[in-house]
Formats: structure tokens, sequence, C-alpha cells
């Protein structure tokens, strides 16, 4: 006897398991049954599970009895003139949703070609096992799969128009490419998506081909007067938002210029960007550390006995400024109130990125690079036509990683360039090669798409063909000017008063091994005057116990908290290490230095 279970419940046994899956499918397909429910027999454990619960992932195939699919030529033609929809294809059986677990009893064909008397189901096109970012990559299945994943990834990294209103929304962080272009090699997805309306790249024109090993590695040579052009000129907007807030009795936040008797008043010229409503107004150009929104909050710890303190020194400033290593220009300027009435100020900042060495491109098919060399554009390589390529990529990104995708998009992108045509490169239903090659040979171009091309320096012509043509490629937000910083002195971290770690907290940089060895390679050895003591500290140890000696700086005297002696010898060691001993002896844990006096 089969167990049956109804949504995780026990509610039967049968002895005709099979009998019962044919009856409860034919009877969903004519809408006797709900569609939503699913059944699936699991042979290896004995048991039918019948399941109707929400959440469940289903897709749609196409139902096929006696190895013929039951959508017709008919059906079809409903489609195309939109007299027959999806939904009324469910309603006839010709369509059915399986969820993962139906799928197990079901053996789907993935094309009309390799349908058979066995199988079950058809897919509805073979594309649809792909993800939304990973179908609107063209040529698919000619990559390896990992690099249609990482180019799913870039996708979702890479500047476009996230949306038509981004000039009015204060989103607190957002990049925007000016001038986005709809890919000329496109997906079925794209048509259908919203990003038809919102591109997120630009047609370059792309070769393939190593230059003065500027372009080692995933490094990408950048044509310098497209850049003058505007090729992936984008926008970076950030907006700062602070609020009045109300705190206790009449006590408020007041946005304003600071007075000079409040805490934490910074130097005049600081406020000199401000009006005398506090804030900075729009085309103000502003760099890291300049104050855009003026504030004074009262003191944190306020009590009975600052009551009597004048209203000036019980107040602090609490000014909003823009962050370290950025720059730009007051966007706009938003004055409004919160749901409690407060009043809310937002300062969005733009500033124009323009691309530089270091910023970072992929294409769709999980081939990044950063700029290596920006040149210009009379010394790069040109066709006989006096075409010059935009971007240049290195040759051994193809054979290693085996995206035969981006040489079959520069292809295409040529034939659709010359034909004036936006063509198809949909996973497994792309234009067929043969119209490819038809439309290069009409205009007298090589079918492998390489072209013969000159040195731009000395005229001469290269000894080997190179592939060139359209490409489309992604700008990522990843930009070396939100990432690089330095310092020499700065802000230390309270417990081991070592420097602080990372950009936003302007902090040290750890120099390793390697990095040495790149400075050496470099010839540049004298730059390193290597420093271990970033957190020295001169302290007082006890000659005879070997503890750390108390320092009466009041008194100006020092001595020893167990044995009180004055015995004091003074060494110079890392404040972390000082620490270290107190934590110990924290755990009952008696550390002792042995020292002597330095002869």
């Amino acid at each position: 006897m089969v167990e049956v279970f109804f949504c995780g419940r026990l509610v039967g046994k049968t002895n005709k398991p099979k009998t019962l899956l044919n009856s409860f499918r034919e009877q969903r397909r004519r809408g006797i049954l709900p569609k939503e429910a699913n059944i699936t027999y699991l042979e290896d454990i004995n048991e039918i599970r019948i399941d109707t619960d929400d959440s469940r992932l289903r897709r749609p195939l196409i139902t096929v009895k006696e190895g013929k699919p039951l959508l017709t030529e008919k059906n079809l033609e409903g489609i195309i003139k939109g007299t027959v929809d999806l939904n009324s294809l469910v309603k006839e059986g010709v369509i059915e949703y399986l969820d993962a677990e139906e799928e197990e009893n079901a053996y789907i064909a993935l094309t009309l070609k390799d349908l058979g008397e066995e199988n079950t189901h058809l897919e509805l096109n073979p594309a649809v096992i792909l993800g939304i970012s990973a179908s609107m990559a063209p040529f698919a299945p000619h990559n390896r799969s990992d690099r249609v994943n990482y180019g799913a990834k870039m996708m979702a990294q890479s500047l476009g128009i996230y949306a038509i209103n981004y000039l009015l929304r204060p989103d607190t962080k957002a990049y925007s490419l000016i001038y986005s272009q709809h890919p000329i090699i496109d997906t079925v997805i794209y048509k259908s998506n919203i990003l038809n309306e919102h591109p997120q790249g630009q047609n370059i024109v792309l070769a393939i081909m190593p230059y003065k090993g500027y372009n080692m590695e995933d490094a990408i040579i950048f044509n310098k007067g497209s850049i003058e052009r505007g090729l992936f000129r984008s926008l970076f907007f950030r907006t700062y938002q602070t609020e009045e807030k109300k705190y206790w009795g009449i006590e408020s936040d007041e946005i304003s210029i600071p007075d000079e008797s409040v805490k934490n008043y910074k130097s005049k010229p600081q406020y000199e960007s401000l009006d005398e409503e506090g804030l900075a107004p729009p085309e103000t150009e502003v760099e890291g550390g300049e104050i855009i929104i003026g504030k004074v909050s009262p003191l944190r710890f306020y009590g009975p006995v600052e009551e009597f303190l004048s209203e000036t020194e019980n107040r602090r400033d609490t000014s909003i400024t823009v962050k370290s290593g950025e720059r730009g220009i007051i966007d706009r300027v938003i004055l409004t109130q919160t749901e409690t009435g407060n009043k809310l100020v937002k300062t969005t900042i733009r500033d124009m990125r323009i691309p530089e060495i270091g910023d970072k491109f992929a294409s769709r098919y999980g081939q990044k690079g950063v700029i290596g060399a920006i040149v210009p554009e009379e010394d790069l390589p040109f066709t006989k036509d006096g075409i010059v390529p935009d971007v240049i990529i290195n040759p051994l990104s193809i054979p290693s990683r085996m995206t035969i995708g981006q040489l079959l998009e520069i292809v295409y992108g040529k034939a659709a360039a010359l034909s004036a045509q936006i063509l198809d490169g949909t996973s497994f239903n792309e234009t067929p090669e043969e119209e490819i090659t038809k439309i290069l040979n009409k205009f007298g171009f090589d079918s492998s798409g390489e072209e013969e091309m000159y040195n731009g320096e000395s005229g001469e012509k290269l000894k080997s063909k190179i592939l060139i043509g359209p490409c489309y490629y992604q700008a990522l937000y990843h930009m070396v000017r939100d990432k690089y910083f330095m310092r020499s002195r700065g802000p230390t971290t309270v417990l081991t008063r070592q420097p602080t770690e990372g950009k936003a907290r302007e902090g040290g940089l750890k120099f390793g091994e390697m990095e040495k060895d790149c400075l050496l390679a470099h010839g540049a050895a004298l730059t390193l005057k290597e420093r271990f003591s970033s957190d020295e500290r001169e302290i007082p140890v006890c000659k005879s116990c070997g503890v750390v000696a108390i320092d009466n700086q009041v008194k100006g005297i020092s001595y020893c908290p167990i044995c009180n002696k004055a015995d004091i010898v003074r060494i110079k060691t890392s404040y972390a290490f000082k620490l270290l001993l107190d934590e110990m002896m924290a755990m009952g844990v008696y550390p002792k230095l042995h020292v002597k006096e330095e002869i």
C-alpha cells in the first residue's frame, strides 16, 4: 500500500498509485481539480504527496501526449493575434505549472527535436532555465557556466539609468550613466524586460590585441578621444540629511550657523559656504570635510546643574560635513518635515565621474578589468577605414575563460552595425551564423570579423589580423576615486592606541612583505622607511617585581603597586604589549618583565 499525504497530513492509502496519479493529472487539466495542486509519487519511500501550499516555486511547461505537444499551430496564431494568453492555455490544460517535486515524475524535452514517446512535457523555451540577469547575456550556451554567473553578477553592479526620476530622488547613494545605450545584440528578455527602457551600458568598438603591456592580465586600454567625447561618463549622487530633533523641556536642535561660543566650534572659514539659514546653497562646490548643513544641539548630559549655565555653553556643534575623500557640487537642497513635525533637511551632492586609470569595466560575459592606460587617439592602431577602437583587451583573457560568446558578439555586432539592425543573441535561439556571414561578405569583410590594422605611431601594417568590432560594455560602480586613500598621522583607536582601520575612519595602511617587494621592483627602496612604532609608549617597570609601575603625574613620582619601591626603569614598547600585560593581570596571570638599566 502507498500512503497518500495532502499538504503534509496522511489522508489515506492506495494500492494503485499510478492510476491515482494519472487520474489526478487528467482531472487537473480538465479544470475539475484546482490548477494550483501538484502531485508526486516518490517510489523510493512509497509515498504520494499532494501539495496546494503557498510559496512553492512552480514553472509552466507544455503538456505532451503520445509524443506530441498539446500546443497547436492554432494556439500559436491566437497568441500572435493576442486572442489567446497563458491563463487560457492553462485552463485548457495545454500548459501546466509543475513544482519542484512534481518535476521528479516528469520527463521534459528541451526542444521539439528532442521530443520522443516517453516525454511528458516540453519546455516553452530552453532559455527559461536562466534567471533574469543570466538571460540578458547573449550566447550563454557558448560560454563556461561560471562565466555566465559572473556576467549576471556584473550586470547588477553596472551603471545605468536606475530610475527615470533620478534627478528628483533623494537616494542616499546613487550612480547614473549619462549616455546609456541599448545593446545592438540583445535578447528576448531585453525586449520584454524593463531594462529595455533602462539600459546599463554602451556599445563600444572593441579590439582584442596586446598593447605595449599596458593591458597585461585583465587591464584594459581606453581611447582618450572616446573619453573626451563622453564615453562612460557618469554622475554620482550622495544625499546627507539631518533633522531638528526635540528633546526634554524646550530643548531642541537648531539648523543655523553655529555661534563661536558653542562647543566643538570649527574655524570660521569652514562656515563660509553656508547662507543665513545655515545651509550651503545649490551649485556650491564642496570637498571632503566641508560643512554643508550647520547645526547646533544641546549637550548629551544635560541635568539640573547645567541649568545655571548660559545657553551657548550648553550647546555643541553637530554640523553635517562632506565625507572625507569625496567632492562635488551641491545639486539640490530639500526642506521638509518628518512625520512628527520636525524640520528635515536633505542636501544632495553631485559629482561628474570621468573614467580614469583604475576604474572597473566589464562585458556581459564576466570579462572584467580595470583601465591600465588611457592612450591618445592618434597613437592607437586603426583599420583601413580609419576606425580606432574605444577599448583594447588582452587576447589571453579569452582562451582560459572560454568566453566564446564575447567573440561571437563582436562578429554579430559588426554585422548588426553594417546592416543597421539589432540582432538577436538569445540563448539557444540566436540569429543563424549563415545570416551573419552573408552580411559580412556583402560588405567586403572577413566572415571571422578580423581586419588588418595599422600602427598608430608608425603607420606600419600590423603583422597579424585583429578581431575588432562593436561590443556592449558596462561601467561598474567600483571606481578608484571611491577606494584609494592615504594618510600620514591621523586618528588612533582608544583601546590599543594604534591607527584606525579603513578609509571611512581615515585609517592607516598595512604595508606587508608583498607591498614592500613591489616598491623594490619599482626601484623605490628609499620610500621604505619602515616603522613598527605607530603605538610606541614609554612605560615604567619595577626592576624587582617586573610589573608595570604606576605614574603619579600630580606628585611627579613613580612607584611599584606590589612592593611600593621606586626602583623603576622606563622602557619603550608598543602600547598593545602594555595592554596585553594589563589583560593578563586582570585574568590573574602574573607577567614578569626582566629589565635592567641601559648602559
